[in-house]
């Protein structure tokens, strides 16, 4: 079997130091831009791929950033392929660990660890501040979207309070009043828009009007909860939901009932996701401006790691509300009740 391509290989290709074609590869300064192109075309004709573990393990450092994610979640996989753009920049590669049905927080997070990361950015964590903090003493940890009272850890979140009030605002604007809010579940953070929902219809004016359903953060639990609306008597004329995933639920039980978004029903959702960009779906969102969370976060991982910072961070950015076609006025009456 053929041996695969090493450094020393490249370089006798093109008659350069080792050293030279390292940094090349690595994009490093010092060669000029003949050299480079050499470098570049004889490591592609001998098929040459860097040893990546060998390197690093070559190595003092690892400059390798562990991100935790809920693979499901379309708004997660938008922050990695930021994240991913972002330390890139730095020089830094990135490591996934994923949540699934089957495989929890913890077990996401000692994965990271096995693969000696430098630092760990756990998007949306629901772990108790106190096994944040734990973990803080281990490794560098950033927090993405969740805000922690306690110990080292680092956090960069939306100001969630701000994006459920501007939905609120939006929809109070139109003329609606009983606006319903579908409920992400038990975690960290849908209870800060719990929270956000519930001050606002207050501030409002509305608290006779608030009205909780129980629901997750996925399609199912936001398809049951839109069930529920639609065979309500007391039917909302709009509906907020936790993340777009519900709120992507609930519109299909609406129209699976023959009840009209918006024309019976308005729905707005959370995170500005792909999900809400299709055409057919058109949601009106709150956007947490995903790039400028992977940026603050990928910096403060850095920071730490690179520049010695001790003192802890906290970076809170203010949401948008992003307006599309799921959002009208209420219906009046007579309409509503075509909606049944």
């Amino acid at each position: 079997m053929d041996q695969r391509p090493r450094l020393d290989d490249v370089a006798a290709r093109v008659g350069v130091s080792t050293a030279s074609v390292s940094l090349v590869l690595r994009g490093a300064p010092g060669p000029s831009a003949e050299t480079r192109r050499r470098v570049l075309e004889a490591a592609a004709e001998l098929g040459y791929r860097a040893d990546r573990t060998a390197s690093m393990l070559a190595r003092r450092r690892r400059h390798l950033l562990g991100v935790m994610l809920d693979i499901r979640s379309p708004f997660h996989a938008e922050l990695v392929e930021e994240i991913q753009a972002e330390a890139d920049q730095v020089g830094y590669e990135v490591v996934l660990s994923t949540l699934t049905r089957h495989r929890d927080e913890d077990r996401a997070i000692e994965t990271l660890l096995d693969f000696r990361c430098e630092a760990v950015l756990l998007l949306g964590p629901d772990a108790a501040d106190q096994r944040l903090a734990s973990l803080a003493a281990q490794v560098p940890v950033v927090a993405i979207g969740r805000r922690v009272a306690t110990g080292d850890v680092d956090v960069v979140r939306p100001a969630d309070h701000v994006g459920v009030a501007e939905a609120l605002a939006h929809l109070i604007g139109l003329g609606h009043r009983r606006i319903a809010f579908v409920d992400g579940g038990r975690g960290v953070v849908a209870a800060a828009r719990r929270r956000g929902y519930r001050d606002g219809m207050r501030r409002a004016g509305l608290a006779d009007e608030i009205r909780i359903i129980a629901g997750d953060h996925t399609e199912e639990g936001g398809i049951r909860a839109g069930r529920l609306l639609a065979a309500s008597p007391d039917r909302p004329t709009a509906v907020m939901a936790s993340n777009d995933r519900c709120a992507v639920g609930v519109m299909d039980a609406f129209v699976r009932a023959g009840i009209e978004v918006p024309g019976h029903v308005s729905i707005v959702g959370y995170d500005d996701s792909t999900l809400a960009h299709l055409v057919h779906i058109d949601l009106t969102t709150v956007n947490q401006d995903a790039a400028a969370q992977a940026r603050h976060a990928v910096l403060a991982a850095v920071q730490r790691l690179d520049e010695g910072r001790k003192q802890r961070l906290e970076v809170v950015l203010n949401p948008r509300l992003v307006v599309r076609g799921s959002t009208g006025p209420p219906p009046r009456p007579e309409d509503q009740s075509l909606g049944r």
